[in-house]
Parts: C-alpha cells; structure tokens; sequence
C-alpha cells in the first residue's frame, strides 16, 4: 500500500488496484465523549461549521504530523476503508513525506503507521515520488528538475539516478495562499471568510500571471462584515485576488531559483533541456507555470495528474523492485 499523507489530502494506492482513495485529511472529533465522528470528506464539510463540543482538525501542518493521536486514528479509518472493515490486514505501507523534515517527525510517521496497524513502514521523500509519479526518467543519468506543491510544503528538489542531487523544503504552500486571501479580504474589504471560503476563491478566480481574461473573471464573497459585525456579500475580482497571492507565491519562485543557482552545471543544462515539472495540488493555480518560466527563463510544464504524483509513484515503487534505491531514512519493520 502507498500512501500520500498530506497537509490538505490523503491518498491510498493498493498494489494490483491503483488509487483506491482519496480523501481529505480532516478528522471531527466529539470532544466531550472523545470518538471521532467523522474521518475524511465528511469530516471536510464541518470545518468552521461545528457545534462548541464537536471539533473538526486537521491532524497534519506544514507537511507534518501536529497531532499525533488524531493521525494514527485517520490512518487506522483510511486502512479500514480500504481493506472494507477486515481488521486483521497488516499492510506494508510506503508513506511520502516531505524532503526537510526532522528525524524526530520521520519517527513519529513510522510509529503513527506502525500503531494504525501496518507491519512494514519505509518513507520516501515526496519529491522523488512526484517524479516517479509524473513519469520523469529518474533512473537515468540526466537532471530532472520537480516542484511539489502541496496544502503545507513547497518541495524544489533535482534528482538524478533514483537519488536528489539538490532539495529545499519552504512551508509555504496552499494553506499560505488560502491564509493570504482570508488576510486581504479583513483588510481591503472588512471581511472575515473562513478557510474553505478563501480555497473556493483561490480555485475560481485565483491566479499567478496576468493574462487577458482574468480582469474579467468576478466572485461574490459571502462573510462577515467586520464594522457593521453582519453577514455581508462583497463582489471581488481576478487582478485583485492575484495580489493578494504575491508574497507567497514569490517565496516559491526564490526558492526555485535558489535550487538552480546551486544545481550542478551539467545538470542545469539537462534542465534547460527538459524543462520543469510542476506537481502537487498548488500545480493546478491558473498561470503558475507561466509565472515559474518566466522568472527562470525555463520551459514550466505541469503533470498530467499533479494531484496523484506523489502517491502514483509510491505505487509504482511498491512494484517495481528495481527502485528500491530511493527509500529515505529508515524503516520499521514489525513481522
């Protein structure tokens, strides 16, 4: 089983099946009777929609486990899902994890795994899986460059012969830019939106680079109004949006350009050659690529599904032995 445990979603590749789930990485729980009442989509829709005693969260930020008991448990609920409700299935489970964390939150991945019942665990790092996921050539001698855009962590990463040549990890990523909305919405607009309001907005009317149509593009915006303390509606548009977005999006396209100044020559040239790949669910903003090639000068493609790279390649690790090399850190193994 591979598994992408991510920031914002979660997904789950069964050897033999392909992708079998694909959920979002929220858990609600009952406080007061402490039983989770909802794991995944469900568990989605009640962020910021709770009663005092339920709360919805989301046990993974920045790429990285926040709450150890509420992931074990959201793992133990995905396993089950998959396995529909056999509980005696002891998987061997290949989790992507972003490239720049700690051991310590290796260990804690490996132990949340272990405890939702997995009797063998090895970690890959992200980036490695996106590209084999994307179908770059990693097994070759050649530079290929990958961007994985997540919900917490943005991971620049040049990999050459199953191994990463050069990597940087900025937690900044989809989360940021949902936070940068909900930021300029309180402060040109006096409104206050939630998360998910803020997502709708990136995904409408967000975008990168300037092009034509985007001044057309317009949104309304229901939230509170920040003066008068009442639901109001605000009419927004593409450009503006876009703005807001700015500052993260440029910690981004610096931490590309900090990766290709420290890149090998020979590998640099492999890269003008091939190009970019982008990756990841931050890889669908409208004009991204646009953006990225245009402030290196380098061809920016985006993989056919950026959203499954990362657990796609996990899958493809997990059946072919020959790949065996880009295992990270270490592995537990509870036979």
């Amino acid at each position: 089983m591979g598994i992408d445990l991510g920031t914002a979603n979660t997904l789950v590749y069964v050897s033999g099946q392909g992708i079998v789930l694909q959920e979002p990485s929220v858990v609600a729980i009952d406080q007061d009777l402490k039983i989770p009442l909802a794991v995944g989509e469900e568990a989605k829709k009640m962020l910021g929609r709770t009663p005092g005693n339920v709360i919805a969260l989301r046990p993974l930020r920045d790429g990285v486990i926040a709450d150890f008991d509420t992931a074990e448990l959201m793992l133990k609920t995905f396993i089950r899902r998959v396995h529909e409700g056999r509980s005696l299935v002891s998987p061997r489970i290949i989790i992507g994890i972003p490239s720049g964390v700690t051991g310590v939150e290796r260990r804690a991945v490996i132990e949340a795994a272990t405890q939702a019942g997995a009797r063998e665990v090895r970690l890959i790092d992200e980036p490695i899986a996106a590209a084999i996921g994307a179908g770059l050539p990693v097994a070759e001698a050649t530079g290929n460059m990958i961007i994985d855009i997540g919900g917490g962590t943005t991971e620049v990463a040049v990999l050459s012969l199953q191994g990463t040549v050069i990597s940087e990890s900025v937690r900044v990523a989809g989360d940021e830019l949902n936070e940068a909305i909900v930021q300029y919405m309180k402060k040109v607009h006096n409104l206050v939106i939630g998360e998910r309001t803020a997502e709708e907005i990136k995904i409408q009317v967000g975008s990168a680079y300037p092009t034509p149509e985007d001044d057309d593009v317009m949104m309304e915006v229901r939230g509170l109004h920040l003066l008068s303390g009442l639901p109001r509606t605000v009419t927004i548009k593409g450009p503006e949006i876009r703005e807001s977005m700015s500052e993260p999006l440029s910690v981004i396209v610096e931490a590309v350009k900090r990766t290709l100044e420290r890149t090998p020559p020979e590998l640099a040239a492999d890269i003008i050659d091939r190009g970019i790949m982008l990756a990841g669910g931050g890889a669908l903003m409208k004009g991204l690529d646009t953006l990225i090639s245009h402030e290196t000068g380098i061809v920016t493609h985006v993989a056919a599904d950026p959203l499954c790279c990362v657990v796609l390649g996990t899958g493809r690790v997990l059946e072919n032995k020959q790949l065996e090399r880009v295992f990270s850190g270490q592995s537990s193994r509870n036979m």
